[in-house]
């Protein structure tokens, strides 16, 4: 839940406050429009163009109804520029509270809290999903990554068979086991040692870009990919956390894949680190690629409004793990689970 300031403020706080409530625009699932006293005028107007432009759905709530009843000549005129529920309701007598929640039950997309299998559609009840866990220095004492919990219940829930190991058993694991798992989906960073062991047979493909397709904009990163063989001297590459953590030695959006990237292009490469849900620069075009991290730790739509100012800007994007394939030159095998058109 998001309570915002509103954007009828005053002066340079003011204006910092309405800038702050536009930007929760970007990153909710859906909103609740706000008036009271039958006053419906340019600010809500301008409210429900921006709901427009960020394609949050809404209602519109009259408050303190106890006090002044919304007229019929104000719903009239709000029906006028939309068709979201408009419910009459008091916060202090609770007045049309049933009707809010109603409201909210039938606008709230489902996409919201009903959330896609990340691999049911990958594998069979039944199968072997082999996943390849490193522990390196970024990884939690005592637990995995968030990505690594939810891909184990994923495939739980799939009914399908687990087997988690580190990349140093996997070899191992080929040499001794007569299981041929269905896929295996391995940290992006391990993925130059991990195509040597795994057959060319057996479907290989990263948590990262499993993630794509559940938080990401799965076909224009696979597009926007291709644009790391195009990179020249002097260009300038955006890489977005989502999250914000401590930052090591290893750190993978900061360290390893600009480090990655300027090797394997050769070239004289500029970066630029966001983390968490942090301003973006105002000159988006001033980047020739924009890559993402997974996003296990935000929405879907948070991460596609992040990306969309660099979209309608044509400014190449991509993820992590499309990256690091790429890098590795495995990039068409990493999407072949998935039936991407390798030619386009």
């Amino acid at each position: 839940m998001v309570d915002t300031a509103g954007i009828d403020d005053s002066g340079d706080l003011g204006e910092k406050r309405i800038n702050k409530s536009l930007q929760a625009l970007k990153t909710v699932d859906c909103a609740v429009l706000l008036v009271a006293g039958n006053r419906f005028g340019n600010y809500e107007l301008k409210l429900i163009d921006e709901f427009g432009k960020n394609d949050t759905p809404y209602i519109v709530v009259h408050n303190k109804c106890d006090v002044v009843k919304l007229s019929d000549e104000t719903k009239n005129e709000i029906l006028k520029h939309t068709t979201a529920a408009i419910v009459d309701f008091s916060s202090r007598t609770r007045a049309g509270f049933d009707e809010v929640v109603d409201a909210l039950r039938n606008t709230v997309p489902e996409k919201s809290y009903l959330f896609k299998s990340l691999i049911g559609d990958l594998i069979n009840e039944g199968d072997y999903v082999l996943l390849v866990t490193p522990i390196d220095s970024e990884a939690p004492e005592g637990r995995m990554i968030l990505p690594q919990q939810m891909a184990i219940r994923d495939v739980l829930d799939n009914r399908a068979i687990c087997i988690v190991l580190r990349e140093t058993e996997l070899k191992k694991f080929f040499e001794t086991s007569c299981i041929k798992p269905a896929i295996v989906i391995t940290d992006s960073q391990a993925f130059g040692f991990v195509k040597t062991i795994v057959p060319d047979d057996i479907p290989l493909t990263s948590f990262s870009i499993v993630f794509s397709r559940l938080k990401g904009d799965f076909e224009n990163y696979v597009k926007g990919t291709r644009a790391i063989g195009e990179l020249k001297d002097g260009d300038k590459i955006l890489i977005l956390e989502s999250c914000t953590h401590h930052v090591s030695c290893e750190d993978i959006g900061r360290v390893k894949i600009p480090m990655w990237l300027s090797k394997f292009t050769g070239k004289k490469l500029y970066f630029n680190n966001i983390s968490g849900l942090g301003d973006l620069p105002e000159n988006t075009d001033d980047y020739k690629l924009v890559i993402q991290c997974g996003g296990c730790m935000v929405t879907r739509k948070q991460v596609l409004n992040r990306l969309k100012p660099f979209s309608d800007n044509e400014v190449s994007i991509t993820n992590y793990g499309m990256a690091i394939a790429y890098l590795n030159g495995i990039f068409e095998r990493a999407l072949q689970p998935f039936c991407i058109n390798r030619e386009e």
